[in-house]
């Protein structure tokens, strides 16, 4: 990032799966956002939405859910002054017409996803833009079309040049901030892929990512591997061998860490700003629970502020135009103020 969180940000919004709700939920939170007026009180400017896409895609539902509001085409390296009134949109042809088909799971809108995503990101590397976003997606369409995907972490790896396991997720909702040192991966790989420096590496870019939100310091949670962080050995040894001395490190570096403890334990502890989760479910369970749809996730790690909305695409809403664009405005409001939506529950 170029910016502070408090100077206005441009955002690049990718569109998603084009038969999905990305495209409409897209439309309608650039409307809001453009719309809004922002109380005397907030110090955040209100950002700038950039949506990249099929412009037909993004014009159908403009059309329908904004008539009175008109489509401007840019290019991502020479953005025009803001035009009251437009939704500016980067073009990014992909999906033929007749592939068009809200509510249809098809590999071509799986490949059309990704190239959205891509594009994006190339702007963001080049500096055009602050920040990506990427609308809900569909992992059996992108799989569909031929490419191996398990969520959006490997991918931004792959497009930045960085090693799948060097980029992490992290999840916030609920008052939670929650990094995962491995994802998307059965439960005896994601263990057996486990050690001590995934559980530093994860902690090191989550600190980063909290201090170009504000927080200078942050303090670290280190859930343990095995039930009570092991109890000493007695449910295991690989807490002893791969979070304790991951906590040691961290410490010796600067970073305040608490842990590792049981992740039950540890969760009740409202001084951790980030914690760190072992696998998938550690870390997804609280955040979904507090948080339900109102979460957000940011891959971290490869230098470009990543996020993308934490529900699926819909597909059985889509194209009916009731789609709710509130989780999204939870994801644009994450990397613009480094906060999200209150948690639902608890």
């Amino acid at each position: 990032m170029t910016r502070t969180m408090t100077c206005a940000m441009t955002v690049a919004l990718a569109i998603g799966d084009p038969n999905g709700i990305g495209p409409e939920i897209a439309v309608k939170a650039a409307v809001q956002i453009a719309s809004d007026g922002r109380d005397k009180h907030d110090i955040h400017p209100r950002p700038r939405l950039v949506l990249f896409g099929d412009a037909f895609v993004i014009r159908w539902y403009a059309q329908r859910c904004c008539p009175e509001l008109t489509l401007r085409e840019v290019q991502p390296d020479a953005l025009p002054a803001p035009e009251a009134g437009a939704i500016d949109v980067v073009g990014v042809p992909s999906l033929a017409d007749d592939a068009f088909a809200p509510g249809t799971v098809a590999a071509a809108a799986g490949a059309a996803t990704l190239a959205y995503v891509s594009a994006a990101l190339r702007a963001a590397r080049a500096g055009h833009v602050d920040a990506v976003i990427a609308c809900p997606h569909s992992e059996t369409a992108i799989n569909a079309s031929g490419v191996r995907f398990a969520g959006y972490p490997g991918f931004v790896a792959q497009e930045t040049g960085m090693a799948a396991e060097d980029v992490y997720l992290l999840l916030i909702g609920g008052g939670l901030r929650i990094v995962h040192a491995t994802l998307h991966e059965g439960i005896a790989s994601a263990l057996a892929r486990l050690d001590q420096r995934h559980v530093e590496r994860a902690a090191r870019a989550a600190v980063q990512t909290l201090q170009l939100m504000g927080i200078e310091r942050p303090t670290v949670g280190l859930m343990g591997i095995n039930p009570h962080a092991g109890e000493g050995g007695l449910f295991g040894r690989e807490d002893i061998d791969i979070t304790e001395p991951a906590a040691r490190n961290l410490r010796d570096e600067g970073i305040a860490v608490i842990g590792p403890q049981g992740a039950d334990l540890l969760l009740t502890n409202p001084d951790i700003e980030v914690f760190v989760a072992m696998y998938h479910d550690q870390g997804h369970i609280p955040v979904k629970l507090r948080a339900g749809r109102n979460s957000a996730a940011l891959s971290i790690g490869a230098g470009v502020m990543f996020s993308s909305v934490g529900h699926g695409s819909g597909f059985d809403i889509a194209g009916t135009l009731c789609a709710d664009p509130a989780p999204l405005l939870g994801a644009i409001r994450l990397v613009t103020t480094g906060t999200v939506l209150p948690a639902q529950v608890g």
